[in-house]
């Protein structure tokens, strides 16, 4: 396993992640299943755990803290999440002071430790003005129960505000953005997000390589029962168009070439990526990890990543 410098901070976490996000607590439910995965992953390499609090309405991170619990705490790096509803109250959503304060104790005592490394604003706040947010995540870093704050799915723009008043403040600037990136979603990540992340000096952590599974060729054949593009519409109308389906067949004329799964060769195209830090994996059963990590193995040369990008063409998208 490799590790890296998240930006130009001095943490450091592995170039795979495991994250919770549409498995455990949902499709997976078995904590029995759940402790052998997270295990797996501990003895792969894997430090960076990567949860969110809305993560089927918190048995994510139920489960997935009883499963690290096994393991030093100094060893790992843990990060959970805070924006949406967590229920119908009128303050229990968004980035609030009195959400943010109220949020990070109910996920510390749901994963089961006193801190956590990376604490995200799973998304931007516009009711909320960005000097209360900032404000409210120096204050818990000051507390010490998070290392780091970062943002998810933020724009430039506001990652450009938020920057510039933590200077201007003195506040503790954010560390790193989650966004989503893989070889179909491109284009919002290449123009606009990377280049933020190398002026501030923020690290990239990014989720869905597989475009939630279609990349893997799961969807070659239909939809599978259970599957989460059959159990989610939005996944079906981004994802499953003629288009998309015939650069995953060219896609996988290029695999049988190499050698390696589409899978493997898609998330260890976004781990090449100048900007990102570390690959947030999903995984429902240990099969699928130690699968998905021999990734690990691929050396992606610059023919190789050419001919990946005219396939998934930029242009396109």
């Amino acid at each position: 396993m490799e590790y890296r410098k998240i930006g130009k901070w001095g943490i450091k976490v592995s170039k795979f992640a495991l994250g919770g996000w549409a498995t455990y607590g949902e499709s997976v439910k078995n904590q029995k299943i759940v402790d052998k995965i997270v295990s797996e992953a501990y003895d792969a390499g894997i430090n960076f755990f990567d949860m969110a609090d809305v993560y089927a309405g918190g048995e994510s991170e139920k489960m997935m803290g009883k499963a690290l619990r096994d393991f030093p705490r100094h060893t790992l790096v843990l990060s959970s999440k805070v924006f949406w509803p967590m229920s119908n109250d009128v303050n229990d959503r968004g980035l609030s002071r009195k959400h943010i304060m109220e949020s990070v104790e109910k996920s510390l005592q749901r994963i089961g430790t006193d801190y956590l490394d990376i604490y995200f604003c799973h998304r931007f706040d516009a009711e909320t003005p960005i000097e209360e947010t900032l404000r409210a995540m120096d204050d818990l870093i000051h507390q010490g129960k998070i290392l780091y704050w970062g943002t998810s799915m933020w724009s430039a723009q506001q990652i450009t505000e938020v920057q510039g008043l933590a200077a201007q403040r003195n506040f503790y600037p954010p560390i790193v953005e989650q966004p989503l990136y893989n070889l179909i979603d491109r284009q919002r990540y290449e123009t606009e997000i990377a280049p933020m992340l190398e002026k501030y000096g923020m690290g990239g952590v990014t989720f869905s390589p597989l475009a939630s599974g279609f990349l893997s060729g799961k969807y070659d054949d239909g939809i599978p029962e259970n599957s989460r593009m059959a159990r989610m519409d939005w996944l079906k109308e981004t994802y499953y168009k003629e288009n998309l389906l015939q650069k995953l067949r060219d896609f996988k004329s290029l695999a049988e070439e190499i050698g390696f799964s589409r899978a493997q060769i898609a998330i260890a195209w976004v781990a090449a990526q100048k900007t990102v830090s570390s690959v947030i994996l999903g995984a429902t059963k240990v099969e699928q990890l130690r699968e998905n990590l021999k990734a690990l193995h691929i050396e992606l040369s610059s023919e190789l990543n050419e001919k990946l990008k005219q396939i998934f063409s930029i242009d396109e998208q």
